[in-house]
């Protein structure tokens, strides 16, 4: 007996859909939080701060009835560096390959020249996915304020060409209609298997989430240029050897690249007290996604200029 799921409606059984949506947005609208929130669980690091996303973060929604794969990517912003460029090319790679495009416009950000030029894009696109349009950060402004701010989202249709199956305003902070954005999106699927096993919710490889997490608990409190500057690596990950079965030990071994000796000096802190601070908050993260003590061992490197450094790219896998 086959343990494929069917897509085939019966009398008693829907049609069985799948496929995959990528949210997009200027930097910091919310993509990441929301992402989070549909998926049930923390699959991408969030932050103020911008540049935050800096690949394609997939999660996955099972259902009984479809699979929702949310694939969260970068802002698309004006490049300043190879790097940006590089995100640039992702966030157009991504989407050439998904079925619906959710761009993401944040309720207390009036729409502006950076969304235009992000959805005019799309409507340039030689294919065009399906399009919706979701007003995050609903429970920051009142009903009149996101009244007004669902007919600028809307006057873009007739203003770029565009057409939105559907507006729809949510908040991924208190919840507020996340449950009818995966519905909707779900409806916009064609009928397709599940492409993941039941209970996977992310494909990110484990040692890229936890560089994810030191990142995120690195950019608390930092300013200026210093989040684009800031890269983790993992040096080694590893079980230590020697411990019972029942008091696991994971050594987790990791570098925080800046690009100047000024912001190594910054991510360090005075007698060590910054990098101590990342190393806890980080460690706590992590234990929870690996469900085991961890032992966390960080240090700064300096790798100049590395976010226009082709060499340093590929090295820290952009």
């Amino acid at each position: 007996m086959s343990d494929d799921v069917s897509t085939e409606p019966s009398a008693d059984q829907p049609t069985f859909r799948s496929g995959f949506v990528c949210f997009v947005g200027r930097p910091n609208a919310g993509k990441s939080t929301l992402t989070n929130s549909l998926v049930g669980s923390k699959v991408a690091i969030t932050s103020s701060k911008p540049q935050t996303t800096r690949h394609a973060v997939r999660g996955i929604i099972s259902r009984p009835d479809a699979q929702l794969v949310v694939i969260d990517t970068p802002g698309l912003s004006k490049p300043r560096s190879l790097l940006q460029e590089r995100l640039n090319d992702l966030v157009h790679q991504t989407w050439s390959e998904v079925d619906v495009v959710a761009v993401v416009f944040p309720a207390n950000q009036h729409v502006g020249p950076g969304d235009e030029y992000l959805v005019g894009e799309l409507a340039a696109l030689a294919r065009r996915p399906r399009l919706v349009a979701l007003a995050t950060k609903s429970d920051l402004v009142g009903p009149d304020r996101l009244a007004k701010h669902l007919v600028e989202i809307d006057a873009l249709q007739e203003k770029l060409g565009v057409r939105w199956e559907h507006i729809i305003p949510c908040s991924a902070m208190t919840g507020a209609q996340v449950d009818e954005v995966a519905d909707v999106l779900v409806s916009l699927l064609e009928p397709g298997p599940a492409y993941y096993p039941d209970g996977e919710i992310t494909d990110e490889p484990t040692e890229t989430l936890v560089a994810e997490l030191i990142r995120e608990a690195a950019l608390e409190g930092v300013h200026d240029e210093l989040p684009h500057s800031l890269a983790v690596e993992i040096d080694e990950m590893r079980p230590r050897e020697g411990r019972p079965a029942d008091h696991p030990l994971v050594d987790v071994f990791a570098s925080m690249v800046v690009e100047r000796d000024s912001q190594k000096g910054i991510m360090i802190g005075h007698k060590g007290e910054r990098i101590k601070q990342v190393g806890i908050d980080a460690r706590r993260q992590i234990e929870a996604l690996l469900g085991t003590p961890v032992h966390l061992d960080l240090k700064v490197k300096v790798l100049k200029q590395w976010q226009s450094d082709p060499r340093h790219l590929n090295r820290l896998g952009f």
